[in-house]
């Protein structure tokens, strides 16, 4: 699995969260566990493989707000208290 997060500038409310989470599940079907904060003002979302971020990017432009960045790092679910 890979962690994706999204630096993104312009969120103002709990509605601007949701048009995030909503462009992002449209431009990656495959987003699980999609989030978005205002006060980080970030996004993240897991996906089984890669994502294309110049896509994933204007995606989020096309909606209004600026996607600043977009990173991915593989990501390994920990069981109960950070055991494996």
């Amino acid at each position: 699995m890979y962690l994706t997060t999204l630096q993104i500038d312009g969120m103002m409310c709990g509605m601007c969260e949701a048009h995030v989470c909503d462009a992002i599940r449209k431009a990656v079907p495959a987003a699980k566990k999609v989030t978005a904060s205002r006060a980080k003002k970030q996004a993240s979302f897991l996906t089984d493989g890669t994502v294309d971020a110049d896509a994933l990017k204007a995606a989020i432009n096309e909606t209004g707000y600026e996607c600043l960045s977009v990173q991915s790092q593989p990501f390994e679910k920990k069981g109960w208290f950070g055991r494996k």
